[in-house]
């Protein structure tokens, strides 16, 4: 069975610094392209940032370039999201999803796992 299992999220102030973290178990990580997304309520979910299987490569969502900054470490089998410099429009739920080849996509449509979440909350 794979889980994902997001944690780190919280409330902080519009400036502040999060790490948010997925710890991944019944997939081979190593072999699968992972992501991270973001949602609002009554929001479509929006694409953030996705990692190589390798963790050679990465994609950002262009708006987030230079605040957000995704990571993994295949021998813990996690990966990771450090975003600095928190607005208060990066409220939403976190969650992490992984598809089970190598190559990441932007699309939600493209991920078969995913984690429940984990919320974010950025006051002024």
């Amino acid at each position: 069975q794979v889980q994902l299992v997001e944690s780190g999220g919280g409330l902080v102030q519009s400036g502040d610094s999060l790490r948010l973290s997925c710890q991944v178990s019944g997939l081979t990580f190593s072999s699968s392209a992972m992501a991270w997304f973001r949602q609002d309520p009554g929001k479509e979910r929006e694409f953030v940032a996705a990692i190589t299987s390798s963790g050679s490569a990465t994609l950002t969502a262009v708006p987030l370039k230079g605040r957000f900054t995704i990571s993994r470490d295949n021998a813990k089998n996690t990966v990771d999201l450090q975003m600095n410099s928190l607005k208060v429009e990066d409220t939403a739920v976190y969650l992490c999803a992984g598809r089970a080849t190598g190559v990441p996509v932007t699309e939600t449509s493209g991920y078969t796992y995913w984690g429940q979440g984990t919320q974010v909350t950025v006051s002024s």
